[in-house]
């Protein structure tokens, strides 16, 4: 892990961007002398990793005593993608303004990126408990299908977040049934891109006993602020 710029933020957060051989990352720590727990932060359906709204959350996170690092994995943010994912764009594009079903396409897309972005989420996770500033336990909080991949196949993640707004391909609504650790999961009650039934049956399928559902009014976009405490909360009675 190479780390290639840092700063000091107004709230005493130190925000690093790194390189991972080709994976680049950034990672936010608190001003703490104890290795702090790590939350692994992804976005929904390859969003870049400066992504406003993920960079507002880690950054809240951070400054109440979590690490917390998000990279661009494989075809996410700015890396290269295949000729593949860049037809399955297009395709989608053009379907959503037709007003046509996009099911199959998002199969197309988000299951790719799924396969190639969880091994490179965990040899970041390696790299990342390897630095002396980094504890345990692990958390993870963001994009539910690379979220069910990695609870089902990674150890190390003790308790996870899960956003209910983005499309989770059918292989990982099978996964679900290996999740086992405890669960929050949001879910925004009028989101246009994502059938409420669709989510609520996924909630079902989880196989932790543990397991929260937190369902606000609104579209995709309107998760309401206060989400951010009850999500500090929440990781505060499983990782601290």
């Amino acid at each position: 892990m190479h780390f290639t710029s840092e700063q000091r933020l107004d709230d005493g957060v130190l925000e690093r961007e790194f390189t991972l051989g080709e994976i680049p990352g950034t990672l936010w720590t608190p001003e703490s002398a104890a290795p702090a727990p790590l939350i692994l932060m992804a976005h929904n359906n390859g969003l870049p990793k400066t992504e406003p709204r993920l960079v507002a959350r880690a950054r809240y996170t951070a400054a109440r005593g979590y690490a917390v690092a998000t990279i661009d994995a494989a075809g996410c943010g700015d890396r290269p993608r295949s000729a593949a994912d860049e037809q399955a764009r297009a395709d989608l594009r053009r379907a959503m303004q037709a007003g046509e079903p996009v099911d199959e396409i998002f199969e197309s897309f988000i299951g790719p990126l799924v396969e190639k972005a969880v091994p490179e989420w965990r040899t970041t996770l390696d790299a990342l408990l390897s630095l002396p500033e980094i504890g345990g336990p692990v958390g993870y909080s963001g994009w539910t299908a690379v979220g069910i991949r990695l609870a089902a196949v990674e150890p190390r993640i003790a308790a996870a977040g899960f956003f209910a707004g983005g499309y989770v391909p059918r292989a990982q609504r099978e996964e679900a049934r290996q999740v086992t650790i405890p669960l929050l999961f949001l879910l925004q009650w009028d989101d246009e891109g994502n059938p409420r039934q669709r989510a609520l049956d996924l909630f079902d399928a989880f196989g932790t006993k543990e397991k929260t559902l937190h369902a606000n009014l609104g579209g995709h976009l309107g998760t309401p602020w206060f989400e951010r405490e009850d999500g500090d909360r929440y990781f505060g009675r499983h990782l601290k």
